[in-house]
Order: C-alpha cells, then structure tokens, then sequence
C-alpha cells in the first residue's frame, strides 16, 4: 500500500457528485493503460486483487483533501456497489488523476531516466550490433526534442522514444523468442505474464499447464525469468529459441 505522502487524488464525476480515491501514480498509470488497451476481461481480477497495492487508504471520499467520505447510498446509485476495490478501479480507468508540479516534475525525470535505461538494455546499433550508450541516448532524444508524458506508461514511452530516435540513430531492438511451460498449480499468475510481454502463441495442455513462446527484449530476458521463477517457486521450463 503507497504512503499517503506519496499519494496522488484519482476523481470521478458524475452529474454533481465527486468520487475520489487517493492512489499511487504509477500503479493507477498501469491500470489506466491496461484499460485503453481493452484488456480488463483478460485480467480484471488481477486488477482488482492489485488495486490494495496501490490505494494509500481503502476508502472513496467525496473530498479527500477534507477526509470527507462518499455516503453508502450515493455509491450504491452511481457504482452499483459500495465495494471499495470495485469502485476504485472504475474510478482510475474512466476518472481524472490529479498530479501537482511537483510530483509531474517527479514522475517525469524518473520516467525519463528509465526511458533511457530500458532503450539502452532492449536496443542496439545494427551497424555493429553493440548497444548504445545511455549517454548518446540521452543526448539524442533531446536532439529530438523527446517530451515525456508523465501520465503515459514506461512501455509506450519507450516505443515512442525509439520511433523519434530513428531519423537521427541507428537502432533495433534486439530481441530473443523464449519459451516457456508453467505448471498447471502455477497457472493462476498468468495474467502476469500476458501483461508484461509478447506472446506470439500459446496453449493450454491436458495436465492443466500453460505453454506459451514469448517475444522479448533481449537486455530484457532476465527479468522474465525473475518473474517466471517467483511465480512457480521456480518449477518453471524455459528454452531460448533464438
């Protein structure tokens, strides 16, 4: 659960009333960008079981700054629910997050730094298939006139850094196909992994576990195997095909 001092206020609107919960940025951020991506079917109750994470408070206020509480009957008539994580999630996915200059400065150096971190780990100069320095990276996105969106997340960033440093680098992702066998006791985490990364195929076996070939940034491997090991108490198969 994010501290109240780091906490940003997530609102919704609806005719006069106001919903407010007070959220993590980044956490809301993913939730956010899940939603756009139309993957809620797929992962909601993985979203839902998340949203304990990122709620500095489990409460919807209707001002959060007075600490006033949404009354049950109003809830009930807006959400049809007076479930706080339910209310929650609707709330970051179709409400406003509210950032103040400081934290947007906060949020956008750090988001730039970890742009260039990942470019520089997932990329290399094809011409001689080493990587780029951050440092060029860094020097070249300015070049570029690269703006951060503070609200966007670290995966779309980094997409739209590499298309704006291609007229002026030469860059390639570099990538590895890995794949993968999870045990059916395993199987409930998958959600995970269909979040994080590219899957290019996948199937169900009659044991009841999940195999699946990934599509991942090279400089990327280790933290899939991270997860995978974390996930199985590393009863995890793993084979890199290229």
């Amino acid at each position: 659960m994010v501290r109240l001092e780091d906490a940003v206020v997530a609102r919704f609107r609806k005719g006069k009333k106001v919903f407010e919960v007070l959220v993590d940025p980044y956490g809301a951020e993913n939730v956010r960008v899940r939603g756009r991506r139309g993957k809620n079917a797929e992962s909601g109750t993985g979203e839902i079981g998340e949203i304990s994470e990122i709620l500095a408070v489990e409460e919807i206020f209707e001002d959060a700054s007075k600490g006033e509480r949404a009354r049950e009957d109003d809830l009930r008539a807006v959400f049809g629910t007076t479930d706080v994580r339910e209310i929650a999630l609707r709330i970051l996915k179709e409400g406003e997050i509210q950032l103040t200059t400081e934290q947007r400065r906060r949020i956008t150096e750090e988001k730039r730094r970890a742009v260039i971190d990942r470019i520089s780990r997932i990329c290399v100069n094809p011409q001689t298939n080493t990587p780029h320095p951050p440092t060029r990276i860094e020097i070249a996105l300015k070049e570029a006139k690269f703006h951060i969106d503070a609200m966007k997340s670290i995966d779309a960033l980094v997409k739209d850094a590499i298309n704006a440093l291609r007229p002026i680098l030469p860059i390639k992702v570099h990538t590895n196909e890995i794949a993968v066998k999870i045990p059916a006791a395993y199987t409930g985490r998958i959600y995970e992994i269909k979040r994080n990364y590219e899957i290019i195929k996948e199937e169900w076996q009659p044991d009841g576990s999940f195999i699946a070939i990934l599509r991942v940034p090279a400089g990327m491997k280790d933290e899939l195997f991270a997860l995978l090991n974390e996930i199985t108490r590393g009863e995890v198969e793993t084979r890199i095909l290229k």
